[in-house]
């Protein structure tokens, strides 16, 4: 009976305090992982979107499998999915996409500034473009990623 008693003692004493500290070190993680970071997911392509077009992912590949991180309109509605929430923006400015052998969008509502720079690598029906995706917060969180993608009608 002693010997039982003692195993059903110790697993207690240890278990409590490793799964106290176990919780605090998955609290603080989660505190840093949501602090400062602004979170871009993938998204289908918007049924909102009739005509023409700008649509870009993380990379070709990405491209290629429909992973989409950003799609507009070509004109005034820009649509991301920005920590968690898919959002519909207006664009303040955006390049004329048959013209320029260069990309370039401003879109910003109260929670984001976003910025969308590109340089054309192939010109056929639709514009194939390279560039770099930046997102601001007004806390001055930012990131900055690469974009592949196309534009066209």
């Amino acid at each position: 009976m002693l010997l039982v008693s003692c195993k059903k003692e110790q697993p207690a004493t240890v278990n409590t305090p490793v799964v106290d500290s176990v919780k605090t070190v998955d609290d603080s993680l989660k505190t840093e992982i949501t602090a400062g970071k602004i979170s871009v997911e993938n998204f289908p392509f918007p049924k909102e979107i009739k005509e023409c077009s700008c649509y870009f992912a993380k990379n070709r590949a990405d491209f290629e499998a429909e992973k989409y991180i950003y799609a507009d309109d070509a004109g005034k509605t820009a649509y991301m999915k920005l920590d968690g929430k898919r959002l519909a923006m207006n664009l303040i400015s955006s390049s004329d996409m048959e013209s320029d052998e260069e990309l370039s969008k401003e879109i910003e509502n109260e929670n984001y500034k976003i910025s969308v720079k590109g340089k054309k690598i192939k010109g056929e029906e639709a514009l194939l473009f390279e560039g770099i995706l930046t997102i601001e917060k007004p806390d001055g969180t930012k990131i900055t990623m690469p974009i592949y993608g196309e534009c066209g009608c």
